[in-house]
């Protein structure tokens, strides 16, 4: 029997149960799980901003979740790159990507080297931008009370 071998990418910033649900729906599809945390570098890069939580602390935290077999830094932007350094079977992705360009590009590319591209449903309710912006409002609240208090 073959071990199937499943890649779970993300952030994992500000970790909260979307990112849970993603590894736990993923593991039962596989029977060894590696989760890409995304670098600090490569997010800068293709989101525009740093993560709140650094790299190191991020591959931390994934790394100690029981569906996690192996925590890995993603630092390449190609997922090919990616698989070459990994061998994984299943890729596993939140379905916010289906039908999109991205994600349609993301399965052909995988598929030339016989990737399987799973999508599981995005937590709607719970997102790292969500988190941000609130822990944004948090702040600003805070400084403008701290300012209003030195005045």
């Amino acid at each position: 029997m073959n071990t199937r071998i499943g890649y779970a990418a993300g952030a994992f910033d500000l970790f909260h149960i979307g990112h849970l649900n993603l590894l736990a729906q993923a593991r039962q599809r596989c029977d060894y799980l590696i989760a890409g945390v995304v670098s600090d570098e490569l997010l800068r890069a293709t989101k525009g901003r740093a993560p709140v939580v650094p790299l190191a602390e991020r591959l931390e935290i994934v790394r100690n979740i029981r569906y996690v077999d192996e925590a890995v830094a993603e630092v390449h932007p190609s997922r090919l790159d990616t698989w070459r350094d990994n061998h994984f079977d299943i890729f596993f992705k939140g379905d916010d990507w289906r039908g999109t360009e991205k994600g349609i590009s993301l399965e052909q590319q995988l598929s030339s080297v016989g990737v399987e591209v799973v999508y599981f449903p995005y937590t709607m309710h719970t997102s790292s931008t969500v988190l941000r912006r609130a822990l944004g409002l948090i702040l600003e609240s805070e400084q403008g009370s701290s300012a209003a208090h030195f005045a």
